[in-house]
């Protein structure tokens, strides 16, 4: 039988104590951060983003807390979790993971209108700039998505196939849990929980043994959506940005687009984590609307074209 991959990634850096500690999900974002200040001063450098480098740390700052932490965090409970709203204090366990890209993109979006708007700027410029560099932190996101063994793919058996523990938690898996749990106990009478066994077998290769039997094989798609809406995004989007001349707010409908076409198709390979809308997952369907909000981008732009101010012809 072909062996697949088991997920036993630790989600933590190292541990103080415990279940304290810096996890890499959070690295995932200060690491999004920095990538994005960096690029963001070498655009300003060659004339695509008209705010002065002086300020691109406190843009960045406050992009980071207002756009993408607040917005990405209200995002996954109203679109994802609205449940979460009974317990506002769940709401502030943004360490616990739940983040929606969407959440986020409007976030980003509502912040740069109001900061353009406070400093007399075109909005659409430094929006064109941050969706140059988003995929960097979609990309990293997605990495940490599947370091938790988290937001895996649907069932499959192609070679490539992986194994995630995690899926014992879902309350449509609790027949296999209970199953799970009850092998489990054989090896290691002390395991009294689902969450117990996710941390044996990073430790205990037994305890592995025994769920490679019983947990279904599926599709790492936190990996498709790294490559695509990461690294084939932020390609698309550094070439067309420093290879054409575009008008202010092209590259922000063109990041809505492309990046709702990849959501689209890898949402077919992504266990759905909310009930379907109809026959399409709840992110295929919000990427429909942002199809549709990055056509209106485009059409704005070329119909009423503004350009950097300090981009020279190409």
């Amino acid at each position: 039988m072909l062996a697949y991959y088991l997920h036993n990634l630790d989600p933590f850096i190292f541990r103080i104590s415990g279940n304290i500690g810096p996890r890499w999900y959070g690295m995932a974002y200060v690491l999004a951060f920095v990538f994005a200040f960096l690029l963001l001063r070498v655009l300003s450098k060659r004339g695509y983003l008209d705010l002065p480098q002086a300020v691109l740390g406190d843009f960045v700052t406050w992009v980071a807390l207002f756009g993408v932490m607040i917005g990405g965090r209200l995002g996954y409970v109203l679109f994802y979790r609205p449940e979460m709203m009974r317990d506002p204090l769940s709401i502030l366990r943004v360490w616990e993971g739940g983040m929606s890209s969407h959440g986020g993109i409007i976030g980003v979006v509502v912040f740069t209108l109001i900061y353009s708007r406070r400093h007399k700027l075109p909005w659409t410029n430094p929006g064109d700039n941050l969706c140059v560099v988003a995929p960097i932190g979609l990309f990293l996101g997605r990495c940490a998505n599947f370091i938790n063994g988290e937001l895996y793919g649907r069932v499959t058996n192609v070679s490539w196939a992986m194994q995630f523990p995690k899926e014992l938690l879902d309350a449509s898996n609790a027949a296999e849990a209970d199953r799970a749990l009850a092998a489990c106990q054989q090896v290691d009478p002390s395991l009294k929980s689902v969450d117990s066994i996710i941390e044996a077998v990073r430790t205990n290769p037994r305890i592995a043994d025994v769920l490679r039997d019983i947990i279904t094989p599926r599709h790492p798609s936190q990996l498709y959506e790294a490559a695509l809406e990461g690294v084939a995004l932020f390609a698309i989007l550094w070439f067309v940005r420093t290879r054409f001349r575009t008008p202010n707010g092209f590259l922000t409908g063109l990041f809505l687009i492309v990046y709702s076409i990849f959501r689209i198709i890898v949402e077919n390979f992504r266990e759905p984590d909310a009930p379907l809308v109809g026959m399409f997952t709840r992110g295929q369907f919000f990427s429909f609307f942002t199809v549709a909000i990055g056509i209106g981008f485009i059409i704005v732009a070329k119909k009423y074209p503004t350009y950097p101010r300090r981009l020279k012809p190409l």
